[in-house]
């Protein structure tokens, strides 16, 4: 396990290729098309932003240790995506990209975030739930092609103010 070093700066198309390398070592059965990430990068800039693409990057090597993503539609946030390598696994990156999301969310104004989660990733489930996010259903099948079950996760990130 390596102690968070890494220095998180926003996704750019540059880092399509190094992340879809990453992204496939994470998730060879379901991992995102190259296309997949052009199409989220191409609303992440600009006034009418509505993502936030994030890359971790190992200041010593150069390397892309990291990645996460969220996408915004009125006051609902989704994570898109969120991976590590393993040698990072346990030192508090994780956390660290999520934090950076859930920030974003809050500049989008954003009163809720919603994920999904495999069913069998029980270490992104106590990361989530560490966060105060709440499961609430799940998504059958929704992992292709291996049909496997999502959880899908909930957090309120700001509290309505008409009271």
């Amino acid at each position: 396990m390596t102690a968070t070093t890494a220095v998180l700066r926003e996704m750019r198309w540059w880092d399509i290729d190094p992340v879809l390398d990453l992204e496939h070592e994470l998730f060879p059965d379901d991992a995102w098309s190259a296309g997949m990430f052009w199409s989220e990068l191409a609303h992440a800039r600009g006034p009418r932003a509505t993502r936030r693409y994030v890359v971790a990057e190992d200041p010593v090597s150069g390397r892309i240790v990291g990645y996460a993503g969220l996408a915004a539609a009125g006051d609902l946030a989704d994570v898109q995506t969120i991976g590590v390598t393993r040698g990072h696994w346990g030192g508090g990156l994780g956390s660290e990209l999520l934090t950076d999301l859930l920030k974003h969310a809050t500049a989008f104004e954003c009163a809720e975030v919603l994920l999904e989660v495999r069913v069998d990733n029980t270490r992104a489930q106590k990361l989530y739930e560490r966060f105060g996010f709440e499961p609430i259903g799940f998504r059958r099948g929704y992992y292709q092609p291996g049909n496997i079950d999502a959880l899908v996760m909930r957090l309120h990130v700001q509290e309505n103010e008409t009271d």
